[in-house]
């Protein structure tokens, strides 16, 4: 695991970071939270995760950047947590496309992980925003990508699971999407070609199969309309 030096470090609680929680969000939201980068604070929104497998398919790398690609057109800042794979693609569209994106590590702000992500997570430090949980000199555990996961839950207006197996952590934000009341979108094709009993035992709990982006564009708060489009996933 690489370090990253010692970053400037700006501390939060959730609510400086996020704005007003309810009773739900601050009984399960981290003490504090630890942010590196210039976007403004409380977060502007919308803000929408593309999150998924570390080991993507060639088609689910494709889905992921053309969500990112889209979104970030229309002003959605793409939330992600910087491992391999989805996130990565997710992350590095959103950054081509001039558009915005926050990154939520399972690692204090000083290291990287994984290590060839280095020049990807200095360049959010430096040009948009990295949160962290955990205090430099935590040790790295894998329980922590766990509470990474739930914490991107919470920062999120609307998840969207692009490419995910049984074990995958991505299904840990899924869950706690649902729990708190957010949108969670599955994409369709995860749905309806799978054998896997997640994507359906969600569905059951109110996540969503997305078609399109435009049923994500109409769940998202914005202090204006975002003007819809079609894209199919």
């Amino acid at each position: 695991m690489e370090s990253i030096g010692t970053p400037k470090i700006t501390t939060l609680a959730p609510r400086e970071l996020l704005g007003p929680l309810n009773d739900v969000e601050r009984k399960f939201a981290p003490s504090e939270l630890f942010a590196v980068g210039p976007m403004e604070i409380p977060l502007p929104r919308p803000r929408v995760s593309i999150i998924g497998s570390r080991n993507a398919s060639p088609e689910g790398l494709a889905a992921a950047a053309q969500i990112s690609s889209a979104l970030s057109k229309k002003g959605v800042i793409i939330v992600s947590g910087l491992a391999e794979g989805i996130d990565t693609s997710a992350h590095m569209v959103a950054i081509e496309q001039g558009g915005r994106t926050i990154a939520v590590l399972g690692t204090p702000l000083n290291r990287v992980y994984p290590a060839r992500n280095w020049q990807l997570q200095r360049e959010i430090m430096n040009s948009h925003l990295a949160i962290s949980q955990f205090r430099i000199g935590i040790p790295v555990q894998r329980k922590n990508f766990v509470m990474r996961n739930r914490t991107m839950a919470l920062i999120s207006d609307a998840s969207i699971i692009v490419e995910a197996g049984e074990t995958s952590g991505s299904l840990h934000q899924g869950w706690e999407a649902l729990r708190l009341g957010r949108s969670l979108f599955i994409r369709k094709s995860i749905i309806s070609n799978t054998p896997f009993k997640w994507p359906r035992k969600m569905m059951q709990y109110g996540a969503l199969q997305l078609n399109d982006l435009k049923q994500v564009l109409e769940v998202l708060p914005s202090s204006k309309r975002i003007s819809q489009i079609t894209v199919q996933i």
